[in-house]
């Protein structure tokens, strides 16, 4: 525990690695099943019990771009226009409003700019080049998809466009998706232990598509030509090959491992793991209930791991509230980047949290969606939602399903939280009323949650 109890203490490598509408219990280490070929996720579990694990960490959205715009930027999400879209699709590809405007600081960014080298490996989202993209808003290498999903094998977005990317050019690559990001992610960090700039630490994003749909493993090359009109796949995939597409980003993620193990880096690199939002069709949330696009638990409430051996206690459990601009926050502070005072953080930083597992302090987070008019507030045992026009009141610890609302029997505690959220989305801009709602499929091609 010496490196963060010391200011000589050299700043961290960060590796901040974000899964694609992965379910609160899909991995081990969070009480998921095991798969028929045996654990699901042994290399994040093993992260895990090195490391510290939170129960209680959120998502800043329920869909994958907003929560991205709250990554990069480590300020509620809801302050950019291109944020108000559920999610940013195809169509905005050649929009100069709809992404992460270049002018705005960002996590790498500030990064950037305090000595550490940067990449994004895998998915952006965020906007599309000439006006936006990566490389323009502080990341010195990238390679990746710019859009939300992308085929595993041709690499073409819904829109049936090629994109996949190096840097600001289209490039092709032969390969399984999830295995050409592993295998980008090794060698950036290969790299980064040579050269003049070797004592320089590094910043990498690596987000995966995995286990985002069309629903392919490494073996199903043949399913490409099958769902190229429609990435959905509302006819396919089933849980076995969910939980295979996530053995196989975990076993790219033991390569980046190893490779930090081989170059003496990993003692000092902090290793953080979550998913964008909560779990889509075949995920595994229990107990939670809900998934991607819903405010319940089940769409917000993600896996969060941070692992790194120089700063971190093996075997903690932190019941400390977060969410993700929180963590993009803490890697500010251990990285000893400063916020722009003209773009105040909303995130808080844990790195009290990461020093003493045990330490924890009031959080209240908030949430809204343009979709079915969700709203929601997390403060301390209590949350406030709404869906459908409809209030309720839960008390999470005892009834993290969602199931028994307190809001006839507490009117009181219900109005005071609802004033509190009203508040807060009073400090906040409106939904714009162009703002879009892209739902890939409903009732008509599965039954309701």
């Amino acid at each position: 525990m010496s490196a963060m109890s010391t200011s000589t203490a050299p700043r961290p490598n960060i590796i901040f690695i974000v899964a694609d509408d992965l379910g609160f219990a899909d991995l081990g280490c969070y009480g998921g099943r095991d798969a028929q070929f045996g654990p699901v996720s042994p290399v994040i579990d093993q992260l895990a019990a090195n490391g510290l694990k939170f129960t209680d960490g959120y998502a800043n959205s329920p869909v994958c771009s907003p929560t991205r715009f709250a990554l990069m930027t480590a300020r509620y999400q809801y302050r950019l226009r291109g944020a108000a879209e559920e999610p940013i699709n195809s169509r905005a590809r050649h929009s100069t409003t709809l992404g992460l405007p270049t002018s705005h600081p960002t996590l790498p960014s500030q990064l950037q700019a305090v000595g550490y080298r940067t990449a994004l490996i895998g998915k952006w989202h965020l906007g599309y080049p000439p006006t936006f993209g990566p490389l323009r808003s502080g990341y010195d290498e990238f390679f990746g998809p710019m859009a939300g999903g992308v085929d595993y094998f041709t690499h073409c977005a819904s829109s049936g466009a090629h994109d996949l990317w190096v840097g600001e050019e289209e490039q092709a690559h032969e390969g399984y998706l999830t295995d050409l990001i592993s295998r980008k992610g090794v060698d950036f960090v290969e790299r980064m232990a040579q050269g003049e700039r070797a004592n320089d630490p590094f910043f990498l994003s690596l987000h995966y598509t995995a286990p985002h749909w069309p629903w392919e493993t490494r073996e199903d090359h043949a399913r490409a030509a099958e769902v190229k009109d429609n990435l959905f796949h509302l006819h396919g995939g089933n849980i076995h090959t969910y939980q295979r597409m996530i053995h196989h980003m975990d076993e790219g993620i033991g390569w980046v491992v190893d490779v930090l193990k081989k170059t003496g880096q990993l003692d000092n690199t902090l290793i953080v793991f979550t998913s964008d939002n909560g779990g889509e069709r075949f995920s595994d949330n229990w107990p939670l209930v809900g998934g991607k696009m819903d405010l319940t638990e089940g769409g917000i409430r993600v896996p969060w791991i941070a692992h790194w051996p120089a700063g971190i206690a093996p075997g903690g459990v932190s019941a400390q509230h977060c969410m993700t601009m929180d963590w993009s926050a803490t890697m500010m502070e251990l990285g000893g980047a400063q916020a722009d005072p003209d773009y105040p953080l909303d995130g808080v930083s844990l790195c009290e949290v990461l020093r003493h597992p045990e330490h924890t302090f009031a959080r209240p987070m908030h949430w809204r969606m343009n979709h079915r008019g969700q709203r929601a507030m997390r403060l301390g045992d209590w949350k406030y939602l709404r869906v459908d026009g409809h209030d309720y009141l839960f008390n999470i610890p005892d009834d993290a399903r969602e199931r028994a609302s307190h809001a006839g029997r507490q009117p009181e505690r219900l109005q005071a939280m609802r004033e509190q959220w009203e508040a807060w989305n009073a400090s906040m801009p409106a939904i714009p009323e162009d703002a879009t709602i892209s739902l890939g499929y409903s009732v008509k091609d599965m039954p309701q949650r």
